[in-house]
C-alpha cells in the first residue's frame, strides 16, 4: 500500500498554500513527513492511503512497526505454458517480498492436465499464484502482479472485455479469491524476456521437474530508504 501526504505550507511572509505528494511507500511517507515538520512551516499534515483511508503520522509509525515482521513490498510473477500434443499445462510463479528486514524469494511450479489452450493455462497460472500467496500467508495488502499475458492482465484490470465464457469463469474465480484474501492487485504487463524466471518454471513443470523453493536473497534490507 502507498500513501499520499497533503499539507498546508506557510512561507516566511505568511502566505499559505496546499501541497500534496504523489503516492509514496510507507517508509518514504514517514521520512518526508518528518522532514517537512522540521521546517517549522507546516500547519497540518494529512495522510491518505490508496484505498482512501485517512491516517495520522503516529498511526503510520505504528503500522510500520507492525508490518516489519509480516510479508510486505510484494511483487509476484506468473506464467502458464501449454503443450497441444499432450494437452498438459505447466504453471510457474515467483514471489519476492520483504520480512523482518530480509528480502525473500519463493519459486514454485505445478503440472496439470485437462486444460484446453495456452490462454487458459495463463488464467489457471494466475489463480495458482494467488493460492501460493495464501499458502505463505501473504494476504491483506497491495500486491504487484507481473506477467507477459496482456490478455489476462488487461481483462483482470477491466481494460479489456472478456467475451469467452470459459475465461470469464477463471476471471470470476481469481477476483473472488483476491477479495477473500483482501488483496488489492496492481497489474503490470512485462515482456517474455522480463518474465524468464516464471517461464522457465512453467516449462520445467511440463517436463516433470517440480520446484518448491523459498530462500533469502538479501540478508539486510534497509527499510528506511
Amino acid at each position: 500500500m502507498k500513501y499520499k501526504i497533503e499539507w498546508s505550507y506557510q512561507t516566511k511572509k505568511k502566505f499559505q498554500t496546499l501541497i500534496s505528494t504523489e503516492y509514496l511507500s510507507l517508509n518514504d511517507t514517514i521520512f518526508f513527513a518528518e522532514d517537512f515538520l522540521q521546517t517549522g512551516r507546516v500547519k497540518q499534515l494529512d495522510f491518505t492511503s490508496e484505498d482512501g483511508q485517512s491516517w495520522t503520522l503516529k498511526e503510520l509509525k505504528k503500522l510500520k512497526d507492525i508490518v516489519k515482521d509480516e510479508p510486505h513490498d510484494v511483487v509476484a510473477f506468473f506464467d502458464g505454458g501449454y503443450q497441444k500434443e499432450t494437452k498438459q499445462a505447466g504453471f510457474g510463479v515467483v514471489i519476492y517480498y520483504t520480512q523482518s528486514s530480509k528480502r525473500f524469494r519463493i519459486r514454485m511450479n505445478e503440472k496439470v492436465d485437462e486444460l484446453t489452450s495456452n490462454n487458459e493455462a495463463e488464467y489457471a497460472a494466475f489463480l495458482y499464484l494467488v493460492n501460493v500467496l495464501e499458502e505463505f500467508g501473504i494476504i491483506k495488502q497491495k500486491i504487484v502482479f507481473k506477467g507477459d499475458s496482456q490478455v489476462v492482465l488487461n481483462q483482470l484490470s477491466g481494460e479489456w472485455p472478456c467475451y469467452e465464457e470459459e475465461f470469464t469463469i477463471w476471471l470470476d474465480r481469481i477476483e473472488n479469491k483476491l477479495e477473500k484474501l483482501v488483496i488489492t492487485p496492481e497489474y503490470v504487463a512485462i515482456s517474455r524476456k522480463d518474465n524468464q524466471e516464471a517461464d522457465k518454471l512453467a516449462t520445467q513443470a511440463m517436463n516433470g521437474i517440480e520446484i518448491r523453493s523459498k530462500m533469502i536473497i538479501n540478508e539486510e534490507v534497509d527499510e528506511d530508504e
